[in-house]
């Protein structure tokens, strides 16, 4: 029968660790691992997260320039290079190619990204593109090839 003189913790609910500022005796009490002086041993002590020590903090530190424009537009580039060597091995069966026939054949990594096709090599293959933007040269040769290309 359970007495108030013999209870013990259930089994796993306590961690095994030496409880500090529970006297002399315990071998972790006076100052409680703190330390005999200084601002961390001082009760409700505490620093911000960056705060260095009054050294001069890191975001002081690093040289600040430029500008990062928020609402710039980052396009996924595809070459028509890129177009060609796929026509060439013979993966190019689909008659027009948008985001995700482009993604299936691996030319692009997301289709939540707009897509610029720029006109780096040469194309033979006819192909119908639907893509974000392309530039004036990319244009001109995919249409000498006897494709076509338009803006969504």
């Amino acid at each position: 029968m359970d007495k108030l003189s013999n209870l013990k913790y259930a089994k796993g609910s306590r961690k095994k660790r030496k409880r500090i500022g529970r006297g002399e005796g315990s071998g972790r009490g006076g100052t409680s691992t703190r330390g005999m002086n200084g601002q961390m041993s001082r009760s409700g002590a505490k620093r911000k997260a960056w705060f260095e020590g009054g050294q001069m903090p890191l975001q002081r530190r690093v040289p600040k320039f430029g500008f990062t424009n928020i609402f710039k537009t980052y396009y996924q580039v595809l070459n028509v290079n890129a177009l060609q060597r796929i026509a060439d091995g013979k993966k190019l069966n689909d008659d027009v190619l948008n985001a995700e026939s482009l993604k299936k054949l691996g030319l692009i990594k997301s289709i939540k990204k707009p897509i610029k096709v720029l006109g780096k090599g040469e194309i033979k293959a006819k192909v119908t593109l639907k893509v974000d933007a392309f530039s004036a040269k990319a244009k001109e040769k995919i249409e000498a090839a006897g494709g076509s290309v338009k803006k969504i």
